[in-house]
């Protein structure tokens, strides 16, 4: 619970300072890029912030049902021991210790005596525990009453705070849009951006050259581990005299149909929307320049589902300037697809995710709602095109 809270009082302290940073910025002339990408680091905050109170709900509702369901529980032990003890009462009120007595001096014999003297001795006793019981299970109830109305009242306190971020969320969205229609009437920005661009495309290079490298070290690791687990294996064989199979050594991670194997024939990350700008130099529409472009844009409808092309784990999740939220996936094999200009991520980092799974929404750029897509064997670009398949 304090790490929970700790989680939560970091995301609450970083939105207001983007909020703060916002409020200052707000009073300049010109809208500026990097106002746009604080706006978009705030709505990411924003959208954790929501999803960790919806988790925090869930496990709050969950603990109301449990309280309810014990609350019954103890209810209907109440009412059978107060039934019970009732009866006790209304019993002794009609016979009165007589009955007893009559009940002991018509024994037949001693040891019939013997028992029911045992048995009324055992039968007060229990009535006295019943009544403790009856007692406990009244504090009990009244405590369990107590912690009911303490989550009941956490809960609405929650979803209050859940309605404002989210309220929030659909302003920053709406601010965004504005500022996004702003930039776009200034050349100079427009411009601005294509820089960003390219410095978001050697970004990702590194990420990728870092991801191979580290790749390569573990699997050295995992070999030296293998050459000396057969070393230890051959010892104890000449120790021992006799043949013993050496185990095979570990294949790399896959699931499903080998990545390689699905060239032409993966499925698109969106399920709607033309390729704007093709693998390779593209000419910039506006400002006429040459740029190299290390994947596909998909102009598609803002906010549509993307879906990972291929079974694999998320490898990074960051945001790059020029690139927005930024996802990488590991499908093994030295295979790596890159997913840029998120509106929204839903995965995590070291999250196993299976083909078709939605991983996050497409977004907005300068120019437009896009989605910009890469494929990557170890450092080797791969044209996106001749991966997916026909539509």
């Amino acid at each position: 619970i304090k790490k929970r809270e700790r989680e939560l009082g970091k995301l609450r302290s970083d939105i207001q300072a983007y909020e703060k940073k916002l409020r200052d910025s707000e009073h300049k002339e010109k809208v500026t890029l990097e106002r746009l990408d604080d706006l978009e680091r705030q709505s990411n905050l924003i959208r954790q912030l929501i999803a960790r109170l919806h988790d925090v709900e869930q496990g709050i509702t969950a603990d109301i049902e449990s309280a309810k369901a014990s609350i019954a529980d103890l209810e209907n032990q109440l009412q059978f021991l107060k039934a019970h003890y009732a009866g006790y009462v209304r019993s002794v009120y009609k016979n009165g210790r007589v009955y007893d007595l009559e009940l002991l001096f018509s024994s037949k014999s001693i040891n019939q005596l013997s028992i029911r003297i045992q048995y009324l001795k055992r039968f007060s006793e229990q009535r006295a525990i019943d009544l403790k019981n009856i007692e406990s299970k009244k504090g009990v109830l009244q405590q369990q009453n107590d912690d009911l109305r303490e989550k009941l009242l956490s809960e609405r306190q929650l979803l209050a705070e859940k309605t404002r971020e989210e309220t929030s969320l659909r302003g920053k969205f709406s601010e965004r849009q504005v500022a996004l229609k702003k930039v776009r009437k200034d050349k100079r920005t427009v411009q601005k951006e294509l820089a960003r661009s390219t410095d978001a495309v050697k970004k990702v290079e590194q990420m990728i050259a870092d991801l191979v490298e580290k790749e390569r070290i573990r699997k050295e690791h995992e070999a030296t581990q293998q050459r000396e687990r057969e070393l230890a294996d051959a010892r104890a064989r000449d120790r021992l005299s006799r043949p013993t199979p050496i185990p095979p050594a570990p294949s790399d991670e896959s699931s499903g149909t080998a990545f390689d194997q699905r060239k032409g024939m993966l499925r698109w990350p969106v399920a709607h929307g033309s390729v704007q700008s093709r693998f390779g130099n593209q000419i910039h529409p506006i400002l006429k320049t040459v740029t190299q472009n290390t994947g596909i844009d998909i102009a598609t409808q803002l906010g549509s589902d993307v879906y990972a092309v291929a079974d694999g784990e998320v490898s990074v999740l960051s945001f790059i300037p020029g690139f927005g939220n930024v996802l990488i996936v590991n499908h093994y094999n030295g295979y790596r697809t890159v997913y840029a200009h998120l509106g929204e991520v839903s995965v995590l980092e070291s999250q196993r995710i299976k083909e078709g799974a939605i991983i996050g929404k497409s977004g907005e750029t300068v120019s437009g709602p896009v989605l910009h897509f890469e494929i990557w064997k170890e450092r080797e670009k791969q044209n996106p095109e001749v991966w997916l398949a026909k539509r």
